[in-house]
């Protein structure tokens, strides 16, 4: 016990969390009569609304957004089954992932022709896929979560002084505030992201599961230490900027799922806009607020380098990010239609008739996964 206890202690330093001179009574609840600081117990909150938000969503999906999918024609059912052949089965379940040598190994085992294991193959990994409707019900859900968000985000800041000048993040800290309307942002954002990191397991698997998982964590992380150590304006600000490009993200999918082409073109050029202005635009204000002015206002301590370094990596990837989409809108001009989702795990998202094991070159069919070439089998006349 005595072992946990100073492990704890140490971890929790005030040389590492908190300005010189501070102490964690001295920004615990009640401390100051004039001041409301943050209440560390408070952070169990977002864990039991976390479940009132994973029951909203339901209740959403089932008897309104699905609804609203199948009336717009959003298809329900999955691909036709592949037929039920062990040896293929056994191969698909060890790699889903075909090369040629795997192909003319079950082409001759089976007797098969490699354009049927070819046709079995899509279908199987067609079979797996979540249905068009299931992906509408969850990008409409995030769609209506990043508005409200966003908006009640932009009310609750909207008479806040650091919403208008980005240094009033840092005057009087670490003795700000925390009113009722900033609490109740910063627990139901908390309480979403909770909701996330469960569904994320029963949602449309990604190529970026894990990547994401982590960022939500990463997310949660912050969130709470930030809580924890006052930090709550930068936090809000931050929360704000992020969820604004989103909505036009999730809206622009939700479009493509229901086959509005035109709209969904319109909405990504949107996003694209949106994503370049708060991501690159307001966002590194924030950055440089945090790296710049907040030094020459406030005394430094270590977590002030964490919670900026960590904010700084994410602008990276913010730019990393961009580069794909813009990649993205350039493909767009050339195809004259949305490419797709830039997290898409499956072809579908980028064209409904694409077929991600195979694509023509040169009079050849290529193997995505392996870059080998399979002859093209000539057609017989009749």
């Amino acid at each position: 016990m005595n072992v946990l206890q100073k492990v704890r202690e140490t971890f929790w330093s005030t040389n590492v969390w908190l300005p010189p001179n501070t102490t964690w009574a001295d920004i615990a609840p009640g401390s100051h009569p004039d001041v409301n600081h943050a209440d560390y117990r408070d952070l169990v909150w977002p864990l039991p609304m976390a479940l009132v938000v994973m029951l909203v969503r339901y209740a959403l999906e089932r008897f309104w957004i699905a609804p609203i999918g199948k009336s717009l024609g959003i298809r329900s059912s999955r691909s036709k089954k592949a037929a039920n052949i062990p040896l293929l089965e056994q191969a698909y379940e060890a790699s889903n992932k075909i090369n040629h040598k795997k192909l003319t190994e079950m082409a001759k085992h089976l007797d098969m022709t490699e354009r049927q294991i070819e046709r079995w193959w899509r279908l199987r990994r067609a079979q797996d896929k979540p249905s068009t409707l299931t992906k509408f019900c969850e990008n409409t859900w995030r769609c209506i979560y990043y508005t409200y968000s966003f908006v009640f985000g932009l009310i609750v800041l909207w008479d806040k002084s650091w919403l208008w000048d980005v240094k009033n993040c840092w005057y009087g800290y670490p003795h700000q505030s925390i009113t009722s309307d900033i609490w109740w942002y910063y627990m139901i954002s908390m309480s979403f992201y909770w909701s996330l990191t469960v569904t994320q397991f029963f949602d449309v698997k990604r190529k970026d599961f894990w990547q994401m998982f982590i960022h939500h964590m990463v997310t949660l992380m912050l969130m709470s230490f930030s809580w924890v150590c006052n930090l709550h304006r930068v936090g809000s600000l931050v929360l704000l900027v992020h969820d604004c490009a989103d909505i036009f993200l999730e809206a622009a999918k939700l479009t493509k799922y229901a086959n509005y082409q035109k709209l969904c073109d319109i909405i990504f050029a949107i996003f694209t806009v949106v994503w370049i202005i708060t991501r690159l635009g307001f966002y590194p204000r924030i950055i440089y607020s945090s790296s710049v002015e907040a030094p020459r206002i406030l005394p430094m301590f270590p977590a002030y380098y964490i919670f900026n370094g960590l904010l700084s990596m994410l602008l990276l990837l913010h730019i990393i990010w961009t580069y794909m989409i813009l990649k993205i809108v350039i493909d767009s001009l050339h195809k004259g239609l949305m490419s797709g989702d830039i997290r898409s795990s499956d072809s579908e998202d980028i064209s409904q008739s694409s077929e991600n094991i195979q694509t023509t070159v040169n009079g050849n069919i290529m193997d995505k996964s392996t870059g080998n070439h399979i002859k093209r089998k000539k057609a017989n006349k009749n």
